[in-house]
């Protein structure tokens, strides 16, 4: 078996994060107001989900690269908007109606009429406004940017502003992911006692099992002849076939790497994933092997399963880091 790795973080490394938070953030553009607005989930990958006004589907390249270059897992909605403005602002904040459009949809409704022809003008049918109104371009509501053209400029203010939003949802994450980190450690340190505990109950356990084992084999063999000492070495034998002692090194040293990979920070998810696979399947051979052992036995079994308790916590909390 080898060592465990060192825990210290190297220079370079970069901090453990979670993959969930949230940023937002306001920049003047033209004679409105760009808002960025950036929010984070748990995801396998990196799910980048982009709602944009119209004008801005130009720089849906550039933002998606930019996102790429800073994020590694989560699911990602960014959304930008252009709210109200100063025109819109003293109107009260009201939508605009594309006066021009609307024309276009009436002068056209009146053809389609007439080539249909013969009705008198008081029983000719009569346009849906509704219908107009739910026409792409025709009602344009300033808080979405729908129909505005972005002032020259716009891809640097955009840009400019996403990177900010980023930093700033890359700094929630990193405190929620060191808060994620230390319940993590705490949780670890339950498994190391454990393992520890367990292996001072271990030397008794032997010893009871073996006892149980030559007890059970002198019963079985009840006035056959047999050899003392064969009958001996057969107990020893099984009851070295159910020894914890390896399972114990194993979680141990697992134990140590898992609280390394959590000081050193960067991409964890796939390691811990690992190493808590292992560990889980340290505690339940050891669950399997102690069965039966006597009252020593029932205390590894009572601490084996409080180990595997916190291995899934551990588990649970490693969900939501990157």
């Amino acid at each position: 078996m080898t060592a465990p790795r060192s825990s210290k973080p190297s220079a370079d490394a970069q901090p453990l994060r979670s993959m969930t938070g949230f940023a937002r953030v306001r920049r003047p553009l033209g004679d409105a107001e760009l808002v960025m607005s950036v929010k984070s989930l748990n995801h396998r990958g990196l799910d980048i989900q982009l709602h944009l006004p119209d004008a801005a589907d130009p720089f849906e390249n550039s933002i998606r690269a930019m996102i790429k270059s800073r994020l590694i897992r989560g699911h990602v909605e960014v959304r930008v908007s252009l709210p109200q403005s100063a025109g819109a602002a003293a109107t009260g904040g009201t939508s605009v109606l594309n006066r021009a459009l609307f024309d276009q949809y009436l002068a056209a409704f009146r053809e389609a009429s007439a080539i249909q022809g013969g009705a008198a003008q008081e029983t000719a049918p009569q346009p849906d406004l509704s219908a107009a109104l739910r026409i792409p371009g025709m009602f344009g509501d300033p808080a979405s940017g729908a129909g505005a053209e972005l002032p020259e400029g716009a891809e640097a203010a955009l840009m400019e502003a996403l990177e900010s939003a980023l930093s700033q949802l890359n700094e929630f994450r990193t405190r929620e992911g060191a808060e994620i980190a230390a319940e993590m450690q705490r949780h670890n340190a339950s498994v190391a006692a454990a393992a520890a505990e367990m292996e001072q109950v271990r030397e008794t356990a032997s010893a009871a099992f073996q006892q149980r084992l030559s007890d059970r084999l002198k019963e079985l063999l009840k006035g056959a002849q047999i050899d003392p000492q064969r009958l001996a070495q057969e107990a020893a034998i099984l009851a070295d076939r159910s020894d914890i002692g390896e399972e114990l090194a194993r979680l141990k040293i697992h134990s140590a790497q898992l609280g390394g990979v959590l000081q050193a920070g960067g991409e964890a998810g796939k390691k811990l994933d690992f190493l808590l696979q292992e560990m889980n399947r340290e505690t339940n051979t050891i669950l399997s092997k102690t069965s039966g052992a006597g009252e020593a036995g029932l205390k590894i079994t009572e601490l084996a399963i409080s180990a595997k308790s916190a291995i899934e916590k551990i588990r649970e909390q490693s969900l939501n880091l990157e």
